[in-house]
């Protein structure tokens, strides 16, 4: 007496039978004319065909997404994820997108300006003062070099109250930074912990 077909085997049929079917409808099926449906119509060239593509990363976060920023006569203009990439592939976060406004901002007219609140100056206000003052680059990494010398100097511990070596400060806090690459890594780590003692050292990534 012959069996019937187990429940198993029901089911590879079924597949086989339904993909031969796709298959067979996919290949025989007439393309539809671009105008049977759709209307037809010039759009005209696109707005990033005279701009400058330049590869860059996005600044926030620790993902290490990848960008096309789209330049137009040194302004940014549009800004995409890069779909090389192999951590975003071409997609974004709402805070991706928006990387173009920490150049750019839409005015009530709808018009791409500048963005008044950014920054482009060293601004420095001493103590005591309610004025701020236009610096150059080369005064301000100079400051903050003696500044970061005279507070691990000053706070600098060799041994902690129970006469254990620790070689450290704890007045200097490091944040980390999702623009820099394993090798900058390094050397701000060692700068850090072996150069000037800091144990305290966090990154903007951390949730």
């Amino acid at each position: 007496m012959k069996k019937g077909i187990s429940r198993r085997d029901f089911f590879k049929y079924l597949g086989i039978g339904a993909a031969g079917t796709v298959f067979f409808e996919g290949i025989s099926a007439k393309p539809a004319a671009a105008s049977d449906n759709l209307p037809s119509f010039d759009m005209g060239p696109l707005k990033i065909t005279k701009t400058k593509e330049t590869s860059s990363g996005c600044s926030y976060c620790g993902c290490g997404c990848t960008t096309i920023v789209y330049s137009e006569n040194d302004k940014v203009v549009y800004i995409e994820g890069d779909p090389d990439s192999p951590v975003n592939e071409g997609a974004l976060c709402p805070k991706g997108t928006a990387l173009s406004d920490v150049y750019t901002i839409v005015d009530k007219n709808r018009q791409r300006v500048l963005n008044p609140g950014r920054l482009t100056e060293v601004l420095y206000r001493a103590p005591g003062s309610d004025k701020w003052e236009v610096k150059d680059w080369d005064w301000a990494l100079s400051e903050i070099a003696q500044r970061v010398k005279k507070t691990r100097d000053e706070t600098f511990e060799e041994k902690d109250e129970n006469g254990v070596t620790v070689n450290r400060t704890m007045a200097i806090c490091q944040m980390g930074s999702a623009n820099v690459n394993n090798e900058e890594d390094y050397i701000i780590n060692k700068l850090m912990r072996g150069g000037l003692g800091v144990v305290d050292l966090d990154h903007c990534a951390r949730l």
